[in-house]
């Protein structure tokens, strides 16, 4: 039977996807567990792999182009069978209607009947999908006259039709302010001194999630040094000591290993902390899961060490080594980076003494950790002497976690740091 292949939606933010490589061509043969195509989304590129065996037909995803999530690329075919109708191109159906007129979405009612979906998603055509967003129609409750019930943009101009005439009568809408142009501010620069370039999706999201999350959530930050010189000396006793697997250390534990471990366990060990705001209630979590932010050509990722104040070093470090590696490639799932319970940033390999991080919802709190570099302290005893010290800034969600509570969950993140041989209990 005929196998429909449709553009996935692998992330809850994707609208679109890119075919960034083809693995098979027009009439190859495939099998089911066959990866077909690579998909670049916002933050990662994924592989996408045949549902069927047979011989794929109609191509019509195009590598480097944006395609909506749900619409069909290609088709599967057994033996003996034809493409069915739905998988020919549709013949200049953007070119033959109508452009959508301006429509007040608020009385528009869903029209009862379902479209025909694939794998769960409507089946509609990009000019569809682009009309219905404009007016704010669900597809799903649209029927569509297109071949197997796809719908067209016709049926969405229908759909709005009859509340348009309703709303004929109402008084016109004020005139809207034209925007700024997108080329505003290069009046202030001659032509000559810049180069422009194309925003990527990832850095769209990643500035869409963070004027969004500094806009939304109430920041606060507190600030404490941790004396590092323990923690440093136990780092080097447990390297010397790694077993060797294949002629090569089974581990090599780094600073930043041992900071996730010591705030996944501050976590645990404040459970009123370890929670996500929502806007109905407060999601208090089983498990500490930690986010760990990575810099990757183009954006920024955070990857999530699971179950992460349950792991050794040894497991923490490997684990990282290799979400760090995967991610760099844009290789990492999308469970992979979804979620979590807190997050840490880390800017001390760069010399960066101290800085406070933005939080990442649904996160409630974020550490900022910044380089460990020798400083004087005061001894208990009054006398001056030299450490290494390193100063981390904990964001938290005001909404969430009060002031009180982050001190008490950055005081005993100070205290695992400086008593390093608790994590290993």
């Amino acid at each position: 039977m005929a196998s429909e292949v449709i553009m996935p939606k692998v992330d809850m933010d994707m609208a679109t996807g890119k075919i960034s490589k083809w693995f098979f061509s027009e009439g190859d043969q495939v099998k089911k567990g066959d990866v077909l195509f690579e998909i670049e989304t916002d933050k990662a590129a994924m592989e996408i792999d045949a549902q069927a065996d047979g011989t794929l037909r109609n191509v019509t995803g195009r590598e480097g182009i944006d395609i909506p999530v749900g619409s069909p690329v290609a088709w599967i075919v057994a033996a003996g069978e034809d493409v069915p109708d739905a998988a020919a191109p549709p013949p200049a159906e953007a070119k033959a209607e109508p452009a959508a007129a301006p429509v007040d979405a608020a009385p528009v009612a869903p029209v009862v009947s379902k479209a025909d979906s694939a794998g769960g998603a409507v089946r509609a055509t990009p000019l569809a999908r682009r009309l219905a967003r404009d007016k704010g129609l669900d597809l799903a409750g649209l029927s569509g006259s297109g071949p197997h019930g796809r719908i067209v943009g016709a049926d969405v101009l229908a759909a709005g039709a009859a509340p348009a005439a309703a709303c004929a009568a109402r008084s016109a809408p004020a005139p809207a302010v034209p925007a700024p142009g997108p080329d505003a501010a290069l009046k202030h620069f001659p032509d000559d001194s810049y180069t422009l370039q194309a925003h990527t999706g990832m850095r769209r999201t990643i500035a869409r999630r963070l004027v969004e999350a500094k806009s939304t959530v109430p920041h606060f930050y507190l600030t404490a040094d941790c004396r590092l010189d323990a923690l440093l000396t136990l780092r080097t006793e447990l390297n010397a000591a790694a077993p060797s697997v294949d002629g090569a250390p089974a581990y090599k534990l780094s600073v930043n290993d041992m900071v996730i471990k010591a705030y996944a366990l501050a976590l645990a060990a404040t459970p009123d902390a370890n929670v996500s705001w929502t806007e109905e209630q407060l999601v208090r979590h089983r498990f500490v899961d930690v986010g760990v932010a990575v810099s990757v050509p183009g954006g920024l990722i955070t990857p999530i060490i699971r179950h992460s104040q349950a792991k050794s070093l040894s497991a923490i470090s490997n684990e990282m080594k290799d979400l760090a590696a995967r991610a760099r490639a844009g290789k990492l799932k999308p469970e992979e980076y979804q979620g979590g319970t807190g997050a840490v940033s880390n800017l001390g390999m760069f010399g960066v003494r101290e800085f406070a991080a933005i939080i990442n919802p649904p996160h409630a709190t974020i550490l900022a950790v910044g380089a460990g570099e020798r400083r004087p302290v005061v001894l208990q005893d009054g006398s001056i002497a030299a450490a290494t010290v390193m100063s981390v800034t904990l964001s938290t969600d005001h909404r969430a976690v009060d002031g009180a509570l982050g001190a008490e969950l950055i005081g005993r993140f100070r205290a695992f740091i400086e008593n390093p041989m608790s994590m290993l209990v």
